[in-house]
């Protein structure tokens, strides 16, 4: 076999490398810390064997078209929406991705959001430098009791299991959940109970966000969806940020609509610097860290590169992503 050429769009764990370099493939890699802007993507894929990408780089038919020696795709990452996948199957290019590794770590930045929105914990810190923390007064910082309330949960697949996991055995909370399907694992072992996505939006008192993004999905949390809200709700999402329409969140907040929000991702995605949700109370973003441990960037990395090993050894890939079906 020739040695598959492979280009490595953006700097990740060395073990993706190191994978690669010892499978004797010839690696070329995007040796800069700003993403790279997409007429360069698809400059340096032409004549590559394979990409490895990022869930922020644009694959699309202009990259099809003009890197017709692609044989693979593989995101350092588990969800795919920026990729076109009916493109992919009409090019003949193998999709691969990296699920299940970033479960743990993006349910705990979930739980955590939660636990800081309710408990005033950014807030209450700016209060210190600010200088406003002078006395004791017994009406402030007053936050949301989170034992025995209901979580809600959209998405009820690894991640969001393990978000229920952990709030029914830390606040034995009640958990109900919108699938498509039905979770038995969820329904046995924490007596979850499957509702309609009105019903999840009325009886929430935290409401979690783990769904992918598509076209059903997209802003699916708008003013309509926040007004139907509890006023003392904390919307969270850890999922993708084109799940939620800023603009109404932030009129949900400002009005009372919902109590507070918790964000790992925004929309648009990076958040502008003077977004109004920056500077509202019971409000905490951070810039998409839920798979930002160690063991999971790493784990990721790896798996990231055995997808397109394992395709030029044996035709599978460890983790594929259907593309038939988009078409």
């Amino acid at each position: 076999m020739n040695k598959p050429n492979v280009f490595i769009s953006r700097q990740l764990p060395d073990i993706a490398r190191a994978l690669l370099s010892e499978a004797v493939f010839k690696c070329q890699i995007w040796d800069h810390e700003i993403p790279m802007p997409q007429n360069a993507l698809i400059e340096h894929c032409q004549g590559m064997d394979a990409l490895l990408c990022t869930a922020i780089d644009k694959i699309d038919a202009a990259l099809y078209d003009a890197c017709p020696d692609l044989k693979i795709i593989s995101t350092f990452a588990v969800g795919y929406d920026n990729i076109d996948l009916a493109g992919a199957g009409k090019a003949g290019i193998r999709i691969g991705h990296t699920p299940g590794v970033l479960t743990e770590a993006t349910a705990e930045i979930a739980f955590g959001l939660m636990v800081a929105v309710a408990r005033h914990f950014l807030d209450a810190h700016r209060q210190i430098p600010e200088g406003s923390w002078k006395y004791f007064v017994p009406t402030r910082n007053l936050g949301q009791d989170l034992q025995r309330k209901t979580l809600g949960i959209l998405g009820l697949g690894a991640i969001g299991f393990e978000m229920a996991r952990r709030c029914k055995a830390v606040y034995d909370m009640q958990i109900i959940y919108h699938n498509r399907g039905i979770n038995e694992e969820a329904e046995k072992t924490l007596g979850a109970r499957k509702v309609t996505f009105e019903e999840l939006l009325k009886q929430s008192d935290v409401l979690s966000v783990h769904a992918s993004l598509n076209a059903q999905t997209k802003e699916i949390f708008n003013q309509g969806a926040f007004s139907q809200m509890k006023e003392e709700a904390i919307f969270i999402n850890t999922a993708r940020g084109g799940l939620h329409c800023e603009q109404d969140l932030i009129e949900a907040l400002a009005s009372g609509s919902i109590w507070g929000a918790g964000l790992d991702v925004t929309n648009p995605e990076p958040m502008h610097a003077d977004n109004p949700l920056l500077k509202m109370p019971r409000v905490i973003v951070l810039p998409h860290i839920g798979s930002s441990t160690v063991f999971t960037r790493d784990e990721m990395a790896r798996i990231a590169a055995q997808n397109i090993i394992h395709f030029f050894t044996t035709g599978k890939l460890l983790h594929e992503v259907e593309t038939k079906k988009a078409h």
